[in-house]
């Protein structure tokens, strides 16, 4: 039904564009693509020239325009080449390309290199001359510093797959662009997971016209099979009438679960900024490999993985797209982990606004800029409440990177080696930076750093997109030259062989997933080093309830492991630290903070991704604090908004 009204929508479309075109276009096609509408040309530089036209017809469809060149006048792929390496060969400062790909269907030429903005130039003027002189449309990302496996992957499966994705993209513009028929929504929320609680998080956001979630994750810790994943079987959720998902950042517990859906039929749009994208890919295939190892049934396959990645439509901070009739998304920085955004949806004609804060941090990092907390508008906010009791208070930065530095040398000196568990994605990045300042400082000595599991691979999609990275940091990257992730002291751990003589070697310092010690290296070196009192362990992030890493944390001095077929004990004489200010959410002071300094100030708060007391703690103190409406709903509950 949504196909048909889209067809004759994008009938009536094509007619009124024509109207408007200038003489000598040479109009040969008119599609939707996602949110957009592609003029296809004969002559598209009489439109690419004319940009005040083409933002003038923007304007009156009330649609965003790209124009593409017909296939048949672009110029050949080789004669291509050489215009962009001549475009190197001029550049006053060395560029190195790595790859130039085509997407045929689309009409681009995608450029990957070290230094982008070279090949952009200033006012954008090679990209210009390059779809002047080749009518190819030219697209430019940066070469991974760091060799990266799955980003590599990614944009092979988009070549390999343009013609399907081309053909999603047009399906999804036609429910994108399809007519309203209600004059006010009616607006739902559902909490389908992470409310009350922390794993699994996901919002099923109903309006008369559209249907979309936010997030849809897994609960790693979880011992139950029933809150292991979002209740999907709420007879609120329909799949077949799905919009839109929308992830706000990469761990499990927020995109763990989204390929499920796309196994069961799902074919629409997953958007999240470009680094979310290529994350979740990655912890997504880790989670289903450590799945198999470990016996446990796979919810979906490596496929639906690859599915879900082709369906992803990537967007930038600050960017504004429809993703249904009645729906604008935006997302912003949330200083959580690289990529990691606050979802704001304006609904309908300016009705309503609502933003979801799940995770987030409202404190600088050495990794990230600190959350946005001014949107153009807001009615609604999500707001985490992981620690949002009124103790849950954490010390500042500087003392934890002071005892962190203690930790260590104390550690080195009686000759014993130190196991940081870390979640890849985020705080294993965030540690990376501290030490490489403290070696290089000479705040501890010089000695190997070992990266083991997927930290390796998740710091080399972190530094695939340094613009989302902090302003401090970019700034080393780009003006002074200094990688810190490429510092001499990180050592990639190949295999079991490399983790026994590591384990057998000198002083050192392993970094290792997961940070819960739920699975993977860090398990093992755990296993290996927890019985010798010289040695140390160095929790720095949140530890979910009933993992091994929580278990220890509490103070478990012994544990017991099931490997091998049966059950095997460990003494924990090793000593065990906790630095809890290296965390990627905030604490009680930034939460109150943040609620009384969000712009605008929303009418109704809702808490939630905390422990049941931490929700309804932070919900009684925020609106002591604002004056306004708070609820901290449960899982099944649907808000309604007016």
């Amino acid at each position: 039904m949504a196909n048909n009204v889209g067809d004759e929508l994008l009938k009536d479309l094509r007619l009124e564009i024509t109207k408007h075109l200038p003489k000598g276009a040479h109009i040969t096609d008119i599609e939707f693509e996602g949110s957009e509408v592609a003029l296809y040309s004969k002559d598209p530089s009489i439109l690419v020239d004319d940009e005040a036209f083409v933002r003038e017809l923007a304007k009156r469809m009330k649609k965003r325009i790209v124009i593409r060149s017909e296939p048949s006048v672009r110029l050949e792929k080789e004669a291509v080449n050489d215009i962009i390496n001549g475009i190197v060969e001029k550049a006053d400062s060395p560029v190195e390309i790595s790859h130039i790909d085509y997407d045929d269907h689309l009409g681009e030429v995608i450029i990957e290199v070290d230094k982008p903005g070279v090949i952009i130039g200033r006012n954008a003027v090679n990209l210009r001359k390059i779809v002047s002189e080749t009518l190819w449309r030219p697209r430019v990302v940066r070469t991974p510093p760091i060799k990266s496996r799955i980003v590599r992957s990614i944009r092979n499966i988009m070549q390999e797959s343009s013609m399907d994705r081309k053909r999603m993209l047009q399906r999804i513009g036609k429910r994108i662009h399809r007519p309203t028929y209600f004059a006010k929504n009616l607006i739902r929320v559902t909490a389908l997971g992470g409310f009350r609680e922390v794993g699994r998080s996901s919002d099923f956001v109903q309006t008369t016209e559209s249907k979309i979630l936010i997030d849809c994750g897994v609960n790693v810790g979880s011992t139950e099979p029933s809150d292991f994943f979002p209740r999907l079987d709420l007879p609120e959720f329909d799949i077949e009438s799905l919009d839109a998902i929308v992830v706000s950042h990469a761990h499990l517990d927020h995109s763990g679960y989204v390929p499920y859906l796309f196994k069961y039929g799902y074919e629409g749009p997953v958007y999240c900024t470009p680094p979310t994208r290529d994350m979740m890919t990655l912890l997504q295939l880790d989670y289903l490999d450590v799945a198999k190892k470990e016996g446990k049934l796979l919810p979906y396959s490596q496929n639906d993985v690859k599915k879900c990645a082709l369906h992803t439509v990537t967007l930038n901070y600050g960017e504004v797209t429809d993703i249904a009739p009645d729906l604008k998304l935006t997302l912003h920085n949330a200083g959580h982990i690289a990529g990691s955004a606050i979802v704001h949806l304006h609904i309908g004609d300016g009705q309503y606004n609502i933003a979801w804060a799940r995770d987030f941090k409202f404190a600088r990092s050495r990794l990230l800029d600190r959350a946005v907390s001014k949107f153009p508008r807001l009615e609604a906010l999500f707001l985490e409440s992981t620690y949002g009791n009124s103790n849950d208070r954490l010390p500042s930065r500087r003392d934890c990177e002071k005892e962190l530095e203690n930790i260590i040398n104390e550690t080195i000196t009686r000759g014993g080696k130190i196991l940081i568990p870390v979640l890849a994605v985020g705080r294993a990045q965030e540690v990376m930076i501290i030490l490489e300042q403290m070696i290089r400082q000479k705040k501890i000595p010089m000695i190997p750093i070992y990266i083991d599991g997927l930290v390796q691979e998740a710091t080399a999609v972190t530094t695939a997109h340094p613009e989302f990275l902090s302003r401090s940091l970019k700034d080393r990257i780009f003006n002074a030259g200094a990688n810190p992730f490429l510092a001499e002291s990180f050592q990639p751990v190949e295999g079991s062989e490399a983790r026994s003589e590591i384990v057998m070697g000198d002083p050192c310092i392993i970094i290792a997933t997961s940070g819960m010690l739920a699975g993977g290296p860090s398990v093992q070196y755990f296993k290996d080093l927890c019985g010798d009192e010289k040695n140390a362990m160095i929790f720095v992030s949140y530890q979910g309830r009933n993992t091994l890493g929580s278990r220890v944390q509490r103070g478990l001095r012994e544990v017991i492991i099931y490997e091998s077929g049966k059950n095997r004990s460990y003494r924990i004489n090793f000593s065990i630290h906790s630095i809890t200010g290296f965390t990627g959410h905030s604490d009680r002071r930034e939460l109150i903070e943040y609620s009384k300094q969000v712009s605008p100030r929303p009418k109704i708060y809702l808490t939630v991704h905390g422990e049941e007391r931490k929700c309804l703690n932070l919900a009684s103190s925020i609106h002591r604090a604002t004056g306004r409406e708070t609820i901290a709903p449960h899982v099944g509950q649907t808000v309604v908004f007016k």
